[in-house]
């Protein structure tokens, strides 16, 4: 087991901890590099569907897992995003230009929806956050000038320097690319001043106002960083459907992204990452399952909404700290080893949110 002697304050916004994490997560930077050279197209393709989810979840982990405000209408980012860089890449703007200007509408719109809703917390942000999905959906079906209504819009093939990214391995690159700068970019931001307001403000608003925090304008702040993210999500998911139309930013994509952090666990950007892997893989499971399943079970139109409703409340019952914790549990017990306590991870009253994450 690894002891850290902490000789300075500035070890506590460290990027990572010591010398070990750079190790391990150098290893893992090289085998996704690797990756392409010895999967199939499928599996790359099916890893890039990762990482545009992985982009979308960090998305949310800001407002819900950071600030505490839960939000059921996050698909509406995504469709901004993919719409704003279909529409202009369709108007002969260059890739990184317009890619770019789908996160900036994101940042806007975010912080405009941000502004009647930041008195709002608990249901009553979720219900209004749902309310906005649902008005984004009809603006996106009737701006048919636009957004080409029910008929859909067809989104360009990505071109960077005169390069047609034709192949399935250099879009995973792509995605790649943009998934390492937005984790960067918010492991820098939870170890900012404003990230530690965010959690502050998720664990007592109360307290966190009394400290000087200006709740609104975190608030705001947060809901904006989280729908430019998510928009340069909806950007690349727009090159992954090829085709864009509004049933594709249906609710069940709000709750698939909700599903993502409160399945991998919420607060954490590791939970993010996880829950990414888990609900990318979890259709194929479904798909193989069905062939296995009764007919009258297989075919069943709501299967795979009510299968990511019953996996969210199992989590929520039993695993309250999601993929994320149970690795933590697992890692702590080889540390521990023969010395683990089967009551170290004993549940018991907390009355700060931040410490049902550490």
């Amino acid at each position: 087991m690894r002891i850290i002697f902490k000789t300075s304050y500035l070890q506590d916004i460290k990027l990572f901890k010591h010398s070990g994490y750079w190790f391990w997560y150098g290893l893992l930077v090289l085998a996704v590099l690797l990756a392409p050279a010895v999967l199939d197209e499928f599996y790359i393709g099916e890893m890039a569907f990762i990482y545009i989810y992985a982009i979308a979840g960090l998305g949310l982990m800001i407002p819900v897992g950071f600030t505490g405000l839960p939000s059921l209408g996050h698909a509406a980012f995504m469709a901004i995003g993919a719409y704003t860089h279909g529409y202009f890449l369709g108007q002969g703007f260059p890739f990184l230009v317009s890619l770019p200007l789908a996160g900036v509408f994101g940042l806007v719109i975010g912080g405009l929806v941000a502004i009647p809703l930041k008195r709002m917390t608990g249901i009553y942000f979720a219900i209004a956050s749902l309310a906005f999905a649902i008005i984004v959906e009809e603006i996106i079906a009737h701006w048919k000038s636009v957004t080409g209504g029910l008929a859909g819009l067809a989104v360009d093939m990505p071109v960077i320097f005169g390069l047609a990214l034709e192949e399935t391995w250099q879009f995973y690159f792509l995605c790649l690319a943009v998934l390492l700068g937005v984790l960067y970019g918010t492991l820098n931001l939870v170890r900012s001043p404003s990230g530690r307001a965010f959690i502050a403000i998720r664990d007592s608003e109360i307290s966190a106002e009394s400290m000087g925090i200006n709740l609104s304008i975190y608030k705001i702040k947060s809901f904006a960083l989280s729908g430019c993210f998510t928009g340069l999500a909806g950007a690349l998911f727009a090159h992954r459907l090829y085709f864009l139309t509004p049933d594709a930013f249906n609710f069940l994509l709000s709750i698939q992204l909700l599903m993502m952090v409160v399945v991998g666990g919420l607060g954490t950007i590791h939970g993010a990452i996880f829950g990414a892997i888990f609900v990318g893989l979890l259709p194929q499971v479904i798909a193989i399952a069905k062939d296995y399943l009764p007919p009258a079970i297989g075919e069943f139109p709501g299967l795979e909404p009510g299968l990511f409703g019953i996996i969210m409340v199992l989590f929520i019952i039993f695993e309250p700290m999601g993929l994320y914790g149970r690795w933590v549990k697992l890692k702590l017990f080889f540390q521990m080893f023969p010395l683990y306590r089967k009551a170290t991870f004993k549940r018991q009253k907390t009355y700060l949110k931040t410490e049902r994450v550490q």
